[in-house]
């Protein structure tokens, strides 16, 4: 939960950043079977990374699988210039802040009692400890949390290796591809602030969005339970193309809040809120309604063919028509005097990355 009840203009920022970016590039590379609508773009990104790259990529990929790390986002104001500025930041940071935020993100979970930097260095029982629960977690967790504890300064040097060479071998010619479009959508959000509550622009960013009555707050429909207050701590509001269909909010860090959302034009499809999603799935929970469908499915048909067909009344086909369609499962279009409905097959087969969606973000 956000709560921007007193956060005037000057409190929030609204800007894309290549490093975000690259990391929802590599979140969509480490979970392929979540991002379908990705599936071109992904093979063409792997063919052009190397070998040692890709092997490389391994090693780091829990920083952005699930949770996805602090150490991508801004951490102070302003916002650097380019990747190289956004790397440069990345090595000037104090050994304390690097090693906990990575801590952070090489767990994957909010809800961990992690050891503070120092005793995370020291090499004792909680480093130890750390590296176990780590390793419980998955293979890759556990080897890359034993080279954090062992070799801070070796694990930044490797992480930073790493993300240089990805933006030589495919990133660098993708973000010049998308800056102009990120920074266009922007703008427009920069002038909605302009002429709107900051509230009400907040919760047409996402479909999980939404206002807590005529409050000052908004909630987001995320597993975490967190709130923050924007105002003096700013608010950065980052646009992306490959974060679709998630909506990242990171309250963690005293810098600033930041919300990582979608630019509309990168959803593949509209997407649904959690009530829509429910309402398509319970309409196919009533076999009166299910057998509609089979109907509906061949060819447009009207109320009273249906009513014909089903040996229903009028009414009772209306109601069932009403209710399909009001799930957005039904087209009804008029032919001449008559108006006939069908089942809109192209939603139906949707569901099922609708409900991944959903899941997901």
């Amino acid at each position: 939960m956000l709560d921007v009840s007193t956060a005037g203009p000057r409190d929030v920022v609204v800007a894309p950043s290549p490093l975000v970016e690259l990391m929802s590039t590599l979140h969509v590379l480490a979970e392929p079977e979540h991002h379908p609508e990705a599936t071109s773009w992904i093979d063409a990104a792997s063919a052009r990374m190397s070998p040692a790259t890709q092997q490389e990529l391994v090693l780091f990929t829990p920083l952005w699988a699930r949770y996805r790390c602090r150490l991508f986002f801004p951490l102070a104001l302003p916002l650097a210039t380019g990747l190289d500025a956004e790397l440069a930041r990345l090595g000037e940071l104090d050994t304390k802040t690097f090693v906990e935020l990575m801590a952070q993100g090489v767990i994957g979970m909010l809800r961990f009692d992690i050891p503070g930097a120092a005793e995370l260095l020291a090499g004792g029982e909680p480093a130890a400890t750390f590296v176990r629960n780590c390793a419980r977690r998955s293979y890759a967790r556990g080897e890359l949390a034993r080279l954090l504890v062992t070799d801070p300064a070796g694990c930044r040097d490797r992480l930073l290796d790493l993300l240089q060479r990805l933006s030589d071998e495919f990133f660098a010619e993708t973000w010049s591809g998308i800056r102009s479009g990120l920074e266009q959508d922007a703008a427009v959000l920069r002038r909605e602030l302009d002429r709107r509550e900051l509230v009400a622009v907040l919760a047409g960013l996402h479909p999980t969005a939404g206002r807590m009555g005529t409050s000052g707050k908004i909630r987001f429909d995320k597993l975490q339970r967190e709130e923050a207050v924007v105002g003096p701590r700013p608010l950065v509001l980052i646009p992306s193309i490959r974060v679709w269909p998630h909506l990242t909010v990171k309250t963690d860090h005293p810098s600033c809040v930041v919300v990582h959302y979608a630019v509309r034009s990168s959803a593949p499809f509209g997407e649904l809120s959690l009530r829509e999603l429910q309402g398509r799935l319970s309409a196919f929970t009533s076999p009166g309604r299910m057998e509609v469908c089979r109907h509906l499915l061949s060819e447009p048909i009207t109320t009273s063919e249906l009513a014909t067909r089903l040996g229903w009344s009028n009414p009772q086909v209306s109601r069932t028509l009403r209710q399909l369609r009001d799930a957005g499962l039904v087209q009804s279009r008029r032919d001449g005097r008559l108006v006939r409905h069908r089942l809109d097959i192209e939603v139906v087969r949707r569901l099922g990355d609708d409900l991944l969606a959903t899941i997901m973000r």
